[in-house]
């Protein structure tokens, strides 16, 4: 199936580079490049210095490559977002790269000659590589051959092709570079331990029980309208509290306050479509040349007269690459007739208009013995071929088939199976091979050739129900140029009205709040964006360019919060009005970016205050129950999952209740994450004796070294200052 599907002819070794999840480059020194004050940031800097712009440029160049080819094999667009996708892994590999380097230098972590060929040969104790084993197995012993490996490796050092030689360098480099990283944690590794007592611990932490009943009073039964708060009290909780670690902004930060006018079509606009629609609905119905009509018509001018036009239902799994239409059309393409023509529908945001020109099996299998000729024009060539595969049909039956087939068939790929192909259509495969497939009787044994060779194929199966091939006419329901023109209107109408009242108010709170207040007025949804200056990413944009003016707005030199835009950004079909609405530096908050968490916070304060008096007043939990009209609840809590049922997750609370508290003990009232707690221990369940804690000690073990890479690597950078300034080199922030 593999032949006849498509030809591949790139190198073995090649298509093994491309997939190695592990792309490193040689790196060397990186100082600064440029001696302007503006000019030492580049893509990115890391330990400070910057990123070397060839080693990122040749990173994202392969990363591009190798995500477009499997992108194509999976018959799906490359768009913009995925080479966005490509050029941050090739970040990301570069950057650990740089990281790397420096620590195997420190640890002095090397690999030589003959250990790099041990390792890509499977020898001295080394398995052989899964990406390896695939693309050098045997033929005969189905096992991998470490020879073909190593002709091939001769073949591409010893090659007159520069660009031969270079693949093989660096495929040399990475894999060179993923042994090293593998040593590297496995030094680290060594450095996991875990001791009897933290093991004794873990055993008692999850298997030591407490039965609890409870009552709580819920922040959420007083009203924070009910509560006052005054600037001065808040300013002072502030000045107590701005140093506290929850509150520390740990990368500077800018915040971004937006809404979108979306421009839709007017009513008018939908009956003057529909009108044109069925006028062009008519006229398809009337047209004799179905090639020249669509490419007149169609936003999307293509015309295919074979299978390879078929259509199927949006489910179906050969939709992505295949013309398809919404399942609820399902039954009124089975039932149309060839030359009728179906729609207006719905189809992936367009409307579609479609013509059948005839149906195909929804499902064929069948089997071949293909004879390749591989695409040879030599009559010699063909007519040994031929009289190769006409002597062999005389041979083969229905129950000889799959011999002849392991014995004979140069596709390799269908030979396992018997060469047996299943559930496909006519467009999966070469027309000829198709054609007879989907036309000669069950059963029939015959010859069909294409470019590939002869195929001895026998058809085997074929569903009664039938998939459309369709000529299809598609539109987009755009709005009219009118209804454009008025929606600018208005949206320049509301940023005058915006900025007129804005440029009255002084105090940056009041300018935010009618911000919002407008925007809610004119029935638009005001959204927060924060953008890491670090690493700036902005989600929920269409365009690049709307994208670039929200970072010159928030990062330009002269930026403030209180900043609007000067004019709406279009982002294809829709207006953006921003404002700038936190400029956070990292370290120890300003007042005013802290003003709202630190509110919350005291809000619950003074709750907490509030029911602790009201929890105070009787002693019994019983007595606590009636007086402040609340149930009491029953649980069981371990230290090790610190839930509470019908409360939910309270570390604190569960670390008091095994500090120490006996059966029969109720709390004074306990501060909580959800509200204020009366608790009393009903009984202590004890863990069941044990005899070691190896089952703990292993469990502990394992999700350490589980967790190991990903905790160095984040570690590793933290120590880096790593700094991507790509997204502001793009939209021309800062260089």
């Amino acid at each position: 199936m593999a032949l006849i599907g498509k030809i591949r002819e790139k190198s073995v070794l090649l298509v093994v580079i491309i997939g190695l999840a592990l792309v490193a480059f040689i790196l060397g020194a990186y100082g600064k490049m440029g001696t302007g004050s503006d000019e030492q940031i580049g893509y990115g800097t890391v330990f400070g210095e910057m990123v070397d712009f060839k080693k990122y440029e040749e990173a994202n160049n392969l990363f591009q490559q190798q995500d477009q080819m499997q992108f194509q094999q999976q018959q799906r667009e490359y768009t913009q977002k995925d080479q966005d996708a490509s050029a941050d892994k090739a970040w990301n590999y570069v950057v650990e790269s740089i990281i790397f380097e420096k620590e195997y230098e420190a640890l002095g972590i090397d690999v030589s000659d003959n250990e790099l060929k041990s390792y890509l040969y499977g020898q001295d104790g080394f398995s052989v590589l899964p990406e390896l084993q695939q693309g050098f197995t045997d033929s005969i012993t189905g096992m991998f051959n470490y020879k073909l490996l190593e002709k091939r490796i001769q073949e591409m050092e010893t090659s007159a092709d520069p660009n031969v030689k270079k693949q093989w360098e660096d495929a040399r480099k990475q894999f060179t570079d993923k042994r090293k990283q593998e040593k590297y944690f496995a030094i680290v590794g060594q450095g996991l331990y875990v001791t009897k007592l933290e093991a004794e611990e873990e055993y008692y932490a999850q298997n030591e029980k407490k039965a609890i009943s409870y009552v709580v009073k819920r922040y959420s039964e007083i009203e924070d309208e009910k509560i006052k708060i005054s600037d001065e009290e808040l300013k002072a909780y502030y000045e107590e509290h701005k140093n506290d670690k929850k509150y520390e902004n740990r990368s500077a930060s800018r915040e971004v306050r937006y809404f979108d006018v979306v421009v839709n079509p007017s009513k008018y606009d939908s009956i003057r479509f529909n009108r044109e629609m069925v006028k062009l609905k008519n006229e398809f119905s009337a047209a004799t040349n179905d090639s020249l009509f669509v490419l007149k018509n169609s936003m999307v001018p293509v015309y295919i007269s074979d299978k390879r036009a078929t259509a199927v239902p949006e489910d179906n799994e050969k939709a992505q690459k295949l013309q398809s239409y919404p399942k609820y059309m399902d039954t009124v393409f089975k039932t149309a007739t060839v030359g009728q023509v179906v729609g207006p529908y719905d189809s992936k945001g367009n409307v579609v208009i479609s013509k059948v020109i005839g149906f195909t099996p929804s499902r064929l299998k069948a089997r071949h013995i293909l004879i390749a000729t591989n695409q040879s024009k030599d009559k010699k060539v063909l007519d040994v071929k031929q009289k190769t595969a006409d002597s062999l049909l005389k041979l083969v039956n229905k129950d000889n088939f799959s011999e002849y087939v392991t014995k004979f068939s140069d596709d390799k790929g269908s030979v396992p199976q018997g060469g047996v192909i299943d559930n496909f259509i006519e467009a999966d495969m070469v027309p000829e091979f198709a054609t007879f497939c989907a036309t000669k009787p069950i059963g029939t044994i015959g010859i069909a050739k294409s470019d590939f060779g002869y195929h001895i194929i026998e058809v085997m199966e074929r569903d009664a129900t039938t998939l459309p091939v369709l000529a299809s006419v598609v539109k987009t329901f755009k709005p009219s140029q009118e209804t454009v023109d008025r929606k600018d209107s208005e949206v320049y109408s509301l940023l005058y009205k915006l900025d007129g009242k804005l440029s009255q108010l002084e105090d940056i709170r009041k300018k935010l709040a009618m911000f919002d207040t407008i925007a809610q007025q004119a029935g638009y949804f005001v959204r927060p964006l924060s953008i890491l200056e670090e690493a700036p990413k902005l989600y929920g944009f269409t365009t690049t360019l709307a994208e670039d003016k929200i970072l010159k707005l928030a990062f330009n030199e002269e930026a403030k919060v209180g900043d609007m835009t000067s004019a709406p950004i279009k982002d294809k079909e829709r207006y953006i009005i921003a404002i700038v609405s936190s400029i956070r530096e990292k370290g120890v908050p300003t007042f005013e970016d802290a003003e709202i968490v630190m509110k919350r916070d005291l809000l619950e304060e003074k709750k907490a205050k509030r029911f602790t008096a009201q929890l105070s007043k009787a002693k019994s939990l019983k007595a606590i129950a009636q007086k402040t009209r609340t149930e009491i609840m029953k649980a069981e809590v371990t230290f090790a999952n610190p839930q509470i049922t019908g409360a939910g997750f309270e570390p604190e609370l569960v670390g008091s209740i095994f500090s120490g508290l006996k059966p029969g003990q109720t709390t004074l009232p306990l501060k909580g994450k959800l509200g204020v707690y009366v608790i009393r221990i009903d009984k202590s369940i004890k863990a069941p004796a044990a005899a070691d804690f190896k089952k703990e000690k292993e469990q502990l073990l394992a999700s350490a070294k589980g967790n190991i890479q990903g905790m160095v690597m984040n570690g590793l950078k933290k120590k880096a200052e790593v700094m991507d300034n790509r997204r502001f080199l793009k939209a021309g922030v800062r260089r």
